[in-house]
């Protein structure tokens, strides 16, 4: 039997104000001044230059140091394998966005080179991505939809193809711009903790419907069908259902290239996977199957023979850079900041995966500007918004990533492809990039499973989860997200409104005091109630807690208070009428005394002195006539104590001091005093202290004590500053623990019978 280890503690009791004193209370680290902060951001110094100019530009700092024996076969093997899939998700991305191909590889060079610059990550690749590419193709298509663009030729109207791509070239780099610009701001006011309030669960969610938007846009390239082009709320369930109607116009060239791509990738990926540790690099199948097909199709002579569709023209080189057209931005700033959030979000979130699993710090509000820049220089370079991928960030980091130099050799590949290799990938069926975009997107789709393991560990969560997938494939992607966030912050608010109330009770031998609904053998201590909220106590739930220590607690306080006051009324009117009868008569025995001790005037009479009878005598005086004694009345009947006469008075009963069977009539219980655990309670705000004044009001105006046990010192603190002591709530109602306040009522109120050892 293992000895179980114990300790021991012997201290005095200790209140606030013992505890100021035993501990030393006082200011003991001096912050420098307003004055003396400014001036010192903006002392100059060498050092001081360097590390401003190093958190900036991050690059600076890790690639003069970088240990190229060590790192750089890692990095080039890595960068390879990496350019291997940005080629072809480029070139599979960039229609997602409503745009041709090639502006998928600039968007896989430009923006990785600036990215590398900035970031403090090492391990994410940036670039296209499925999900904000379609992001970024409902703003492209609603403000520049094919109807807008239909001329009349020889054979009918048709869409005029060039000017509806370069229109909508110049809103998706428009949308890169401002997406930039939100994030830059965000970025350079310490604002990366935003992303904070968007849930694990609400993420999750949308990615895993932006997936299954993404995966309905690639249905007609699968099946080679023509649907009509939808936009807005519901477009996914008219989508499907469109291709559903066309299904028995499927073209089989197509159907039969797409299933083989989807074959082929699905196995030589779980090959892959399975035989990670044993294989030097990944199988680039991918690329390999980009290339297969494209020398197939052009070989086979696929397009004469069977139409099938195909990437098209693939211009060589570079663009000149050019500014985007500013005119877009009120159109599209909803979806500019929303495209910052998500990106960002999806950004920070693999960052600070890899970034724990290797042991370095990523710096959120860096990540944050490093990605803006991508996107606003990028728009410059016909760039549309990046964000990180989640294949081609696991790629890089099990292919052998040390530093962000395997950005700086893909993106030497991009640019060797995107000048000689380009034009060459015009034939590649558009089939074989849609089912590169369905595998891809598998790791979103077995985000399904998240549902079965929050029903199991929070319901909350679940809801969150399951209206931020329904809101985002049936309202789309803008709208959706609006009100999944919008749905996420309710529920918080419910959440930190519905907090959980305890009455604790003391576990003997110990000196915890746990909830006595969930502990057995917590038990009350007789007169005491502990009371405790599971959250902090502001001006929404204030309201609340009153409500749940009334009925923790058994203290109706209206009706009791209610009650009380009207006794008092009652007292106080027989108080009243006992006064006005004891003063009625003390005005009757007054009037009676001067009568006795008053003087009848009467005319001289002729009868001397001498002639009154024995015993009784006359009164003279000037101009006076005489009192005759002989005719005064008995007033023995009238003899009155004055002394009895006042104390009739003094007699009028006042309102008792309710006593101790007298609390236990108002209340119902033996109940004396109630302590407050506040140890939950991490600030304060007007609202708690007016509502613990009236705490201390109501339950003292019932004779019962209040305490408070727990405070952290920066809510002593605020207490402090808005005043919240004084006379009748002194901080020696302020304990450092339950125990100790506990201690306190106990020898207050010689309870000896209850044993707080055993």
């Amino acid at each position: 039997h293992k000895k179980r280890d114990e300790y021991i503690v012997q201290r005095e009791v200790l209140d606030q104000v013992r505890l100021d004193e035993v501990a030393e209370k006082g200011n003991w680290t001096t912050k420098p001044s307003l004055s003396e902060r400014v001036k010192e951001s903006l002392r100059c110094s060498v050092s001081k230059l360097k590390r401003t100019v190093v958190s900036w530009v991050p690059v600076l700092g890790w690639l003069p140091q970088y240990q190229f024996k060590e790192n750089f076969a890692g990095d080039f093997i890595s960068g390879c394998s990496v350019a291997s899939m940005h080629l072809p998700q480029g070139m599979a991305y960039a229609p997602l966005a409503a745009l041709p191909p090639v502006f998928g590889l600039y968007t896989s060079f430009f923006p990785v080179l600036i990215f590398v610059i900035f970031t403090t990550s090492k391990h994410i690749s940036i670039g296209t991505f499925s999900v904000v590419s379609m992001m970024a193709g409902t703003v492209t298509q609603r403000l520049a939809p094919d109807q807008n663009f239909i001329v009349n030729g020889t054979n009918g109207s048709k869409v005029d193809t060039e000017a509806r791509d370069a229109a909508r070239v110049q809103i998706a780099c428009a949308l890169a711009l401002l997406t930039g610009i939100f994030q830059i701001l965000l970025g350079l006011v310490r604002f990366g903790f935003v992303v904070n309030y968007l849930s694990q669960p609400l993420i999750r969610a949308y990615t895993t419907a932006s997936a299954c938007q993404v995966a309905c846009t690639q249905l007609k390239f699968l099946f080679g069908v023509s649907p009509a082009l939808y936009s807005g709320p519901l477009s996914f369930v008219y989508t499907v259902v469109d291709v559903c109607r066309l299904l028995y116009k499927t073209r089989l060239v197509e159907l039969i290239a797409s299933l083989i791509s989807l074959f082929v990738l699905i196995v030589i990926k779980q090959v892959n996977f399975r035989f990670k540790e044993k294989l030097f690099v990944p199988i680039p199948i991918e690329l390999i199957l980009v290339i297969l097909g494209t020398i197939i199709t052009h070989y086979g002579g696929l397009i004469g023979k069977f139409g099938i569709s195909v990437v098209g023209k693939i211009p060589s080189g570079f663009r000149a850079p050019f500014v985007p057209n500013a005119s877009y931005f009120p159109s599209i700033v909803g979806d500019a900041f929303s495209l910052a959030i998500v990106s960002y979000t999806i950004n920070i979130a693999l960052s600070k995966t890899f970034a724990f699993k290797y042991g370095y710090r990523v710096d959120n509000n860096q990540e944050l500007v490093a990605v803006g820049l991508s996107n606003t220089i990028g728009s410059f370079f016909y760039c549309y918004n990046v964000s990180s991928s989640m294949s081609r960030s696991l790629v890089q980091e099990t292919t052998g990533c040390k530093t962000q130099v395997t950005g700086i050799i893909s993106s030497v590949f991009m640019l060797i492809i995107i000048v000689k290799v380009g034009s060459l990938f015009e034939e590649l069926p558009k089939a074989i990039l849609s089912s590169i975009v369905f595998v891809n997107l598998t790791l979103m789709f077995m985000q399904l499973a998240d549902v079965y393991t929050l029903w199991k560990t929070s319901k909350t969560d679940l809801l969150v989860w399951l209206v931020t997938f329904i809101c985002t494939i049936l309202l789309n992607l803008d709208i959706g997200l609006a009100a999944a966030v919008g749905f996420s912050l309710l529920t918080f608010i419910f959440r930190s409104q519905l907090p959980r109330y305890y009455i604790l009770g003391l576990v003997p031998g110990t000196d915890l005091y746990l909830d006595i609904e969930t502990y057995r053998e917590a038990k009350e201590i007789p007169g005491i109630k502990i009371f405790r909220s599971s959250a902090t106590m502001y001006h929404i739930s204030s309201e609340m807690y009153l409500d749940a220590l009334e009925k923790k607690t058994g203290f109706d306080l209206e009706t009791l208070l209610m009650a009380k006051r009207k006794r008092e009324a009652a007292q106080k009117r027989k108080e009243e009428k006992e006064l006005k009868k004891a003063t009625q008569g003390n005005q009757e025995q007054n009037k009676l005394r001067r009568l006795l001790n008053g003087r009848f005037f009467f005319k001289k009479s002729r009868m001397s002195e001498e002639e009154f009878p024995e015993g009784q005598t006359s009164t003279k005086g000037p101009d006076m006539g005489e009192v005759n004694w002989g005719y005064q009345r008995d007033t023995s009947m009238f003899k009155l104590d004055s002394v009895t006469s006042f104390q009739s008075v003094d007699s009028i009963k006042k309102f008792p001091q309710i006593d101790e069977e007298e609390k236990g009539r108002f209340s119902g219980s033996d109940t004396h005093s109630i302590i407050l655990d506040m140890t939950t309670t991490s600030f304060v705000d007007v609202a708690t202290v007016n509502t613990l004044k009236k705490i201390f009001r109501d339950f003292e105006e019932l004779h019962l004590d209040v305490y408070l046990a727990g405070c952290q010192a920066c809510v002593v603190k605020q207490l402090e500053t808005i005043g919240f002591f004084s006379d009748t709530i002194p901080k020696s109602r302020l304990f450092v623990t339950i125990h100790d306040a506990v201690l306190f009522i106990l020898k207050k109120h010689r309870q000896t019978e209850f044993n707080l050892v055993s």
